[in-house]
């Protein structure tokens, strides 16, 4: 795969498949409650890359000027400025995590490979006699059918079904004698490993996944340069060319405060584990409290893994263990819940991948009046009576994230005032998947159909639109952090009248 950060959209080409209409649509190329993978994409977290690539944007630089990575609101917006002690802490201990991380990898001396990470997509299981090498494909169009000195193709894992779709194309183009060999790396504990079926919720996960741990939340080493001498040289990449040829939604500005690459991940999650790892156990849910890791986009994008952060966080945040069990649950767990459902069910992103019990409620209140009706546009451009969910949507707009407490209520919201429950759905997933950092990921169709469909939910009172779908409103955002600060920060200049 080649991988790109220019906000919002990353480009996986093989020999093109047919595209959905949504994903036709302008895209972005990182909730749950709270950080990084419960309910929601969070913008913040998680939310995890469908496939790797670690250090394609490792050099490059934006051309928009980035914030330091880590940067608080203004002091007269901030709930709790940092003390002196805390700045001078952070200033002397910066750039100490990428250290600390390339000591404890040239530690690892022996590559110690689990075999449960891979799966074998062929009839072939072995490679044949006198092959000239593995190709590893990161989903470019590599024509690997015209190469008959191939031993085997290695390939990432993703559970959402357009790169499912290329796997069987590549499958069904390769000779019969070469294998075929998935490897999940960006999930902790192997999707086909944690769960064999679809499970209901992260109650029902959170057991098998934490079993697994101990085998699979384990380091790895530095990669080392291949003893062996290519037979051919590879032709240069004209990456002025390979730029120009993304589908990027060029519409959408990029965002200044992520800088890509894992350098800047690795920057984002030192700040996180000095600054911030504190604040998280009791302050996750509060938009206005910087407390959040900020790390989904390079989560979401490969330039950081899942894995890096926990170990990361478990080894030097002792300072703040009380904040730590919270953050792997939203990391690992509920993370790996959403790539569970987009596995095991193939009708994510529409109703019909909703609970029996849900799809009949909602179709129950399709036709309940709406207390109000909005456009798909005037949703995009922060145009209701609603102060919070607007700016809300401005944040998303600006930064390219959305706190995860917020999220849930703003797609609430977006089934509450359109005209039906599929409408609110293809909305959400759309406003997400263009503005998002960590959008067209799991995270994002899971998150918006905990929102609008109840998954991983369960059924509540039963109201006018909603039936027993959860709901949530205004005033009890009111009781859960101060909202007229967060509306004062983002909400758009000029409401509507």
């Amino acid at each position: 795969m080649f991988c790109i950060w220019r906000r919002r959209k990353v480009v996986l080409t093989l020999p093109p498949p047919p595209r959905s209409p949504r994903s036709l649509a302008a895209r972005r190329v990182p909730p749950r409650r709270g950080d990084s993978s419960s309910s929601l994409s969070t913008g913040q977290l998680h939310l995890g890359p469908p496939l790797t690539c670690e250090d394609v944007m490792s050099g490059k630089k934006r051309t928009a000027k980035s914030a330091p990575a880590g940067k608080q609101p203004a002091a007269k917006l901030r709930k709790s400025a940092p003390t002196k002690e805390e700045e001078e802490k952070v200033e002397r201990a910066g750039g100490w995590l990428q250290d600390l991380v390339m000591q404890q990898r040239s530690e690892e001396k022996e590559m110690k490979f689990n075999k449960k990470r891979l799966r074998v997509i062929s009839d072939a299981e072995k490679m044949k006699p006198g092959s000239e090498g593995v190709l590893y494909w990161m989903s470019r169009d590599q024509r690997v059918q015209a190469d008959r000195s191939l031993g085997a193709v290695v390939t990432d894992f993703s559970p959402l079904k357009e790169p499912l779709q290329w796997l069987e194309d590549v499958k069904k183009a390769l000779p019969n004698h070469i294998p075929l060999i998935q490897v999940d790396a960006h999930n902790v504990v192997p999707c086909w490993v944690a769960s064999p079926k679809l499970e209901y919720s992260a109650r029902t996960i959170r057991g098998k996944i934490t079993n697994h741990l101990p085998e699979f939340l384990t380091d790895l080493p530095l990669v080392e340069k291949h003893p062996h001498t290519a037979t051919r040289t590879a032709k240069p990449i004209d990456w002025d060319k390979t730029l120009a040829s993304l589908q990027i939604d060029r519409a959408v500005s990029e965002p200044q405060w992520a800088t890509p690459g894992t350098k800047g991940g690795m920057a984002m999650l030192e700040s996180f584990i000095d600054v911030r790892l504190k604040l998280f156990g009791s302050q996750r849910n509060d938009p206005n409290a910087n407390a959040l890791s900020n790390l989904s986009p390079w989560i979401r994008f490969g330039h950081l893994s899942a894995q890096r952060v926990a170990l990361q966080v478990q080894r030097n945040g002792k300072h703040a263990s009380q904040s730590v069990p919270p953050f792997i649950e939203e990391l690992v767990v509920r993370r790996e819940l959403t790539d569970n459902y987009c596995f095991y069910n193939k009708k994510y992103g529409s109703l019909e991948g909703a609970y029996e019990w849900a799809q009949k409620t909602l179709r129950d209140h399709a036709n309940d009046e709406r207390p109000f009706l909005y456009t798909r546009q005037q949703l995009e451009e922060a145009q209701t009576h609603d102060k919070l969910w607007n700016a809300a949507q401005y944040q998303m707009v600006s930064e390219g994230k959305m706190h995860g407490f917020l999220r849930m209520y703003w797609a609430k919201k977006i089934l509450e005032w359109m005209s039906s429950p599929e409408e609110a759905l293809s909305t959400a997933l759309y406003l997400n998947d263009r503005y998002s950092l960590d959008g067209q990921d799991p995270n994002g169709f899971v998150g918006c159909m905990w929102s609008i469909c109840g998954i991983h939910d369960q059924g509540w009172a039963e109201r006018a639109v909603f039936g027993k779908i959860r709901y949530m409103n205004y005033k009890g955002c009111t009781r859960k952090f101060d909202v007229p600060r967060f509306e004062r920060k983002f909400c758009p200049k000029n409401p509507p009248k």
